[in-house]
């Protein structure tokens, strides 16, 4: 791969030591990375070199035995800084000049990808001091890309959604713009579309004719501990529901692709999104709800009176010939009995769920797929029962499981071989905004029910 610099913008972050210097680390170790790369971070606290690294490595919590040592210190070794505040151009200067200087001692002009690991409230400064400052062109040579990695939420709604990608348009094409979800990125679920077009038996039965309905979840048991002040001015719906839900739905609704390029599966996945719509009024009554655990108004950050949902379901149909009457349910919600991710896919038979064929996608925890079928009791008389049909991740071999890229080791690695199959396009973001728009205009009159922490059944 051609010499590479990745710029991390809020490196001192907890996105930063969690996921992004772990994930790079790992890809060090697997020789995924070009031979030539340097990180650098940038951010507003004042480090010397050798500070600087010692704050990363304690951050990075590298499990014991994870990695070996020299491949760790010899990582460290790629790592800088540069201080500077994100509304002052002068620091972007300094990096500037930072860049330049790998740029000479490699002796060519690298490839150079920004990766805005910061709150989206300073989205807008970076990119503008980016422009400002150069960063943004590539080589005058064209030996060397830039790229640009953008964490969700893009926008707070349709408005500054467009706003966002208006301003990120100025500087980058879309083929340079890397929007992160990472859940598009979870193995499991890009087994679903494995699943669905390359097993035969499924795809044939995979429409209005065979399946009732189809039920999306994210569900947790973990209240909003110190997300109090963020997460009251979000919610869950646009938490969740407007990225990692919608793009599970995708994934199950989505026609079968032209080919497998990024291309036409991000183009497959948006059109899936342009046809949803909630269903309000006579077609969803009692199916939509809106909940907040009991509590929450109490939680540090949170708003006196606060009316924002911690919990929702949502009933919505795809308006296309293969999916017309189909529900596609969403529910999602903190302080729950369990906490998983997974679709359900019902399909046509019985009267009631415990009679039917259920496929499962578990996308977490127990990752794996699931089918749901009958088979005669064993005796004289006529009588079925259920069964189930199960793969499991945990099942496949050791050596293969740990071999198994975590999202952001995929996402990262994807990103600098330029692969934007696991990213979202414009088209698939404008999309949910438009479908989350239309749910908030109505469902303001649903009346918010206030749930127990650990409830099972919300109505």
């Amino acid at each position: 791969m051609h010499p590479t610099i990745f710029v991390i913008f809020g490196v001192t972050g907890d996105l930063a030591a969690k996921k992004l210097i772990p994930a790079l680390l790992s890809l060090y170790a697997k020789k995924l990375l070009p031979q030539r790369f340097a990180v650098i971070g940038f951010s507003r606290r004042s480090f010397t070199r050798e500070e600087f690294r010692e704050l990363i490595r304690d951050r990075m919590n590298v499990k014991p035995g994870e990695f070996k040592e020299e491949d760790i210190k010899h990582f460290l070794d790629h790592m800088s800084y540069e201080q500077g505040m994100f509304d002052d151009r002068a620091g972007y200067a300094r990096l500037a000049e930072r860049i330049a200087e790998v740029d000479r001692r490699w002796g060519q002009c690298s490839n150079k990808l920004f990766h805005l690991s910061v709150p989206p409230s300073l989205y807008e400064g970076i990119l503008e001091n980016l422009e400002a400052s150069k960063l943004a062109e590539p080589c005058a040579d064209e030996t060397g890309w830039t790229r640009v990695l953008i964490e969700k939420p893009f926008g707070r709604d349709l408005a500054t959604a467009r706003a966002l990608d208006k301003l990120i348009g100025k500087l980058f094409d879309e083929k340079q713009i890397f929007r992160i979800d990472h859940y598009l990125a979870k193995e499991a679920l890009q087994n679903i579309i494995a699943f669905r077009f390359a097993n035969q038996l499924f795809e044939p039965t995979w429409d209005r004719q065979s399946i009732d309905k189809v039920h999306v979840k994210l569900l947790e048991t973990s209240d909003v501990t110190d997300r109090g002040d963020s997460y009251d001015s979000v919610g869950a719906l646009k938490d969740v529901g407007q990225n990692h839900m919608l793009m599970m739905l995708a994934a199950v609704a989505m026609n079968r692709p032209d080919s497998f390029s990024a291309e036409d599966i991000r183009a497959a996945r948006a059109k899936v999104l342009g046809r949803l719509r909630p269903a309000f009024g006579s077609a969803g009554k009692g199916c939509n709800t809106r909940g907040q655990y009991g509590g929450y108004a109490a939680e540090p950050g949170v708003a006196p009176g606060s009316e924002t949902e911690t919990y929702f379901r949502l009933k919505a149909f795809v308006s296309s010939s293969r999916w017309k009457g189909v529900p596609f349910y969403l529910e999602s919600g903190k302080a729950l009995a369990e906490s998983k991710t997974e679709i359900d896919v019902y399909f046509k038979g019985g009267k009631d769920d415990d009679k039917r064929n259920i496929l499962t996608f578990r996308i977490q925890p127990d990752e794996g797929i699931k089918i749901k079928f009958f088979v005669k009791t064993p005796g004289y008389e006529f009588k079925t029962e259920p069964k189930t049909l199960k793969f499991k991740y945990s099942d496949v071999p050791a050596a293969e499981w740990h071999a198994m890229p975590n999202d952001y080791e995929r996402l990262i690695h994807d990103a600098f071989i330029g692969d934007q199959t696991l990213f979202a396009s414009t088209e698939e973001i404008m999309a949910s905004w438009k479908f989350i728009e239309a749910v908030t205009k109505s469902w303001k009159k649903l009346p918010l029910v206030i749930y127990p922490k650990g409830a099972r059944e919300i109505r």
